[in-house]
């Protein structure tokens, strides 16, 4: 059975994604993201599913520092839209929480549950970690919020759903293997994710990115990060809409060459049908 591999323990967002993306297949539980990339080299996993974004708290750090070298090919995106559940042990009902548990990122999306049942909030460090930790205590007054896989594979039960703040709450993922695989280069629907750098002197960004609106190239995004520690953001990363052998961003990839450095072509990949 083919096998993809995320970063979280079981029932995380991650998880329920690679479960949509992959049906069928076997998900692999990493402890970090690094250890998810490395699955993927070893050969333990298939492919790996990496969040990169998400609506409300912006890219992932981890995830833009170790794309770069990571030496893997993107070939797809995928997008979930997050949804809080309130879970608690059998038996348990919303008046009996006290303590809710979940990651600090959503315990910062779901500041009016905890204002309405005047909760008391404790981090941890996985929505689908403290999942497990409430199972594992089976007292009726914790509770932990995290997805519904959680509560279903630790045997909890949904005292409310949707518990979020915002309804917009998606996260972004890129889907990664170790071998290139290009799609049909006559599809409309492709982005190209690439990575670069430019010189650090007034207008060699402008000179860079002038290239695709030359070429009438959409970006989707454009990301900067600093290199050895030094303060100025010289590489940049980017999705723009077009396959490379396609002749509007071959001709611009060429251009490209000639007005930035070190320049790599990450993926490309079919664009997920939420964009339409």
């Amino acid at each position: 059975m083919p096998v993809i591999a995320f970063q979280g323990r079981p029932g995380a967002y991650s998880d329920l994604a690679c479960r949509q993306i992959r049906p069928g297949w076997s998900t692999l539980p990493c402890s970090s993201f690094a250890a998810a990339i490395e699955a993927v080299h070893d050969g333990e996993a298939d492919e790996g599913l990496l969040a990169c974004e998400n609506s409300l708290a912006g890219r992932v750090p981890e995830i833009h520092a170790l794309l770069p070298n990571a030496n893997l090919h993107i070939i797809g995106e995928h997008f979930l839209r997050v949804e809080h559940c309130l879970l608690g042990i059998k038996g348990a009902k919303e008046s009996d929480i006290k303590k809710v548990h979940t990651h600090p990122v959503a315990m910062g999306q779901i500041r009016n549950l905890i204002k309405e049942l005047d909760l008391e909030p404790v981090p941890e460090f996985d929505t689908a970690g403290a999942a497990e930790m409430v199972a594992s205590w089976n007292r009726k007054e914790s509770a932990a919020v995290a997805s519904s896989l959680a509560g279903e594979l630790n045997g909890l039960v949904t005292l409310r759903q949707n518990v979020e703040d915002a309804a917009h709450n998606t996260t972004r993922f890129y889907v990664v293997a170790k071998k290139t695989s290009y799609p049909d280069p006559t599809r409309e629907d492709i982005l190209t994710t690439l990575l670069m750098r430019v010189d650090n002197h007034p207008g060699a960004l402008y000179a860079a990115l002038g290239v695709f609106s030359k070429h009438d190239i959409n970006m989707t995004r454009l990301e900067s990060y600093m290199l050895n520690g030094s303060f100025a953001a010289t590489q940049f990363l980017m999705d723009v809409e077009g396959h490379p052998e396609q002749s509007a961003l071959s001709s611009a990839l060429d251009e490209l060459k000639h007005v930035s450095d070190d320049l790599k072509v990450l993926g490309a990949y079919p664009r997920s049908p939420i964009r339409v």
